[in-house]
């Protein structure tokens, strides 16, 4: 294959294909491994780095894509095929992991490193650190162990991963009458059977609105339990055995927890630094979500004046009345101006423009028909491609995610990326958003952006969103603020009948009801993020994860856990994120940092925007994450704008 030629190829895929590409990647391998081993050789640093990110490039590259199409392509058996495969590329890193001959031959220039230019030093010296923390010190037995583990967690995650897609589940309605309080479009894609049964299920295109505006509360109550037990009971036994295997791997490798040995190369270091932030966060939001969960009570009280508390499949409903009542926003109202063809092409637009990309349609086929592929450019050169997998179908991948399948090496490969949504198809019906479908494409988009804006680094390592995993989600969070903005939104926000611009009274009034309900939303943040570190921060011999979930969930969210749900089935953030979960938060804070760059110097302020390109996408890994948000911002990030987030009240 040529140097930046595009490398994924889903055509024709069969499940042979992937016997021979494992075999094709494990060869490269071993032809790597003999020339590190060849005493002949006599390779220098340089030789040595130029092997050991072959290595990587070729396994990153097989794993990547076998991930990406395990979770969303159409035939079943193509995706149990990418499943066993991924299994196998994992099987093969974890004893390239654990040689030790390989490890000797690496370690014999650590004294070597300060005579390296930057990138090559600390390519060595993550190299090093990441065969240590790997187990490649420890004696056989225990090496052995190491690797059986850990093909047992890539199985394990798997089967977390497939019980949650393949699990859509539905709420069954009398008539179009139980559909009270949803707006037209949702009504007229929800048409009644032979039988004259409406039938609800828990995917995002279904289940946001439903919980938002439906009046009847039994039916929101019973869809909620429905998506509350996604995945259950399958996956209470998955999980636990994942938990198991984590904490026996973390005692191998000399830390007292998963949580410890996971938090150890993070931004933050300890996983006592996590519980800290945990709660540091919570204190912060805690009076305003005081505040927010008696507004809301308050407003029940008026439908409902016996009511004593609002419960989880309320409070959606509430607060979008709240707003409504309290700014003269209705969100429904948006909805005819966000049909998802108009965003698609406005939120490419909005960043073609900031960060001076052009994107432009490829007709090469995908893994299905619904897949768009786009090549893009800056400053006329190709530097990646992507591809839009934006509508839910049976079998794909529940939530959004931005899926790395390729990453950029300089004169090697170009980054490749796909971006995975479930919004409303307008194959289906109007395709109307909500707005918050408009913040997640955002959002995901931000990842994408760093994917192949960071993509042109010397090794695979570094490329794209390989930074520290509790920075990653900040340029995410921070493309976010977009989705809020009148100009952005002026560039493609227009009633799908009469063709009108969204009025700028309309987005202020939605941005002074944005932070309504945001000290309750802050402390759910910290109830998931504690609950993920408390499952890995202990030996979970005997851990009843309800029990501990229950418990987190009345320490941390207003709104108490509810009986007979079992949200650990269907988190997936258990299984990727592990003890992490606390990142969002923790980038949010960074986020709320560099917002502020834009919002003194203009949301579409060209040198701001080239500046944070070349400063915070642009390095990928290269540098640690702190130094890249020094060199936008001028200082280390601090909790200041995200105190002001915090506290923005409504008007």
């Amino acid at each position: 294959m040529g140097k930046n030629e595009v490398q994924f190829q889903t055509v024709g895929l069969n499940t042979e294909y992937f016997s021979a590409w494992i075999n094709k990647s494990v060869e490269t391998v071993d032809q790597c491994c003999s020339q590190l081993l060849d005493p002949e050789k006599g390779l220098d640093i340089g030789a040595v780095i130029d092997q050991l990110n072959r290595i990587e490039t070729e396994f990153t590259r097989l794993i990547e894509q076998c991930e990406l199409l395990e979770s969303v392509h159409p035939d079943e058996a193509i995706r149990s095929a990418a499943e066993s495969c991924r299994q196998t590329a994992v099987k093969h890193i974890a004893e390239f992991q654990l040689n030790t001959e390989v490890y000797g031959i690496v370690e014999q220039f650590e004294p070597q490193k300060e005579a390296l230019d930057e990138i090559s030093r600390r390519y060595l010296e993550h190299v090093l650190r990441d065969f240590r923390r790997a187990g490649v010190n420890l004696e056989e037995g225990s090496r052995q162990r190491v690797k059986a583990l850990k093909e047992e967690l890539v199985q394990l995650s798997q089967e977390f991963g497939r019980n949650i897609r393949e699990d859509t589940r539905y709420l069954v309605v009398d008539s179009a009458e139980d559909l009270a309080g949803l707006p037209k479009d949702y009504i007229e894609a929800h048409r009644p059977d032979e039988s004259g049964k409406v039938r609800i299920s828990t995917n995002y295109p279904d289940f946001v609105p439903f919980m938002n505006y439906a009046s009847k509360t039994e039916h929101r109550k019973n869809l909620y339990f429905e998506y509350m037990n996604r995945a259950y009971p399958k996956n209470l036994d998955v999980l636990l055995r994942i938990l198991t295997c984590r904490h026996e791997l973390a005692r191998l490798l000399g830390h007292d927890s998963w949580a410890a040995y996971v938090a150890e190369d993070k931004m933050i270091r300890s996983a006592s630094a996590i519980e800290e932030f945990i709660d540091r966060i919570a204190a912060i939001a805690e009076r305003r979500a005081g505040s927010d969960y008696n507004l809301l009570l308050t407003r029940k009280k008026a439908d409902h004046p016996e009511a004593t508390r609002v419960d989880s499949w309320e409070k959606s409903y509430y607060f979008e009345l709240l707003r409504s009542e309290s700014t003269g926003f209705d969100s429904q109202e948006i909805r005819p101006y966000l049909e998802y063809q108009r965003v698609k092409q406005g939120v490419l637009a909005v960043t073609e423009k900031l960060f001076g990309l052009s994107y432009s349609r490829v007709d090469d086929p995908a893994w299905h028909e619904s897949v768009e592929t786009f090549d893009v450019r800056r400053a006329g050169r190709r530097v990646g491609r992507f591809y839009l997998d934006m509508h839910p179908r049976q079998g794909k991948f529940k939530h959004a995610a931005m899926f790395p399948i390729v990453a950029g090496v300089r004169g090697v490969s170009l980054p490749e990326a796909a971006l995975v949504c479930n919004f409303p198809d307008p194959d289906e019906g109007l395709g109307l958003l909500e707005h918050s479908d408009v913040v997640t494409f955002f959002h995901e988009f931000g990842h994408l952006l760093h994917h192949l804006l960071g993509g042109e680094q010397p090794m695979a390592r570094f490329s794209g969103v390989a930074t520290e995993w509790d920075f990653v989600e900040v340029p995410s969070q921070l493309l976010e603020e977009w989705a809020w903005d009148y100009e952005t939104l002026s560039h493609f926000a227009v009633h799908h009948q009469t063709g009108s611009p969204i009025p700028r009274e309309m987005v202020e009034q939605m941005r002074s009801a944005r932070s309504l309900g945001r000290g309750t939303q802050v402390r759910q943040q910290m109830f998931y993020a504690a609950l993920s570190l408390t499952y890995h921060y202990r030996d979970p011999q005997g851990l009843d994860t309800t029990a501990v979930l229950k418990a987190l969930q009345n320490k941390f969210s207003p709104f108490g856990f509810v009986e007979g749900t079992h949200l650990q089935a269907n988190f997936g953030h258990l299984d990727g994120y592990s003890a992490l979960y606390y990142t969002y938060m923790w980038s949010r804070v960074i986020a709320c940092d560099l917002h502020e760059s834009f919002q003194r110097e203009g949301m579409f302020n060209q040198a701001v925007a080239d500046r944070y390109v070349s400063s915070i996408l642009a390095p990928g890994g290269t540098r640690d994450a702190e130094l890249l948000v020094r060199d936008f911002v001028g200082r280390d990030f601090g909790f200041d704008a995200f105190e002001q987030w915090i506290l923005e009240t409504v008007g």
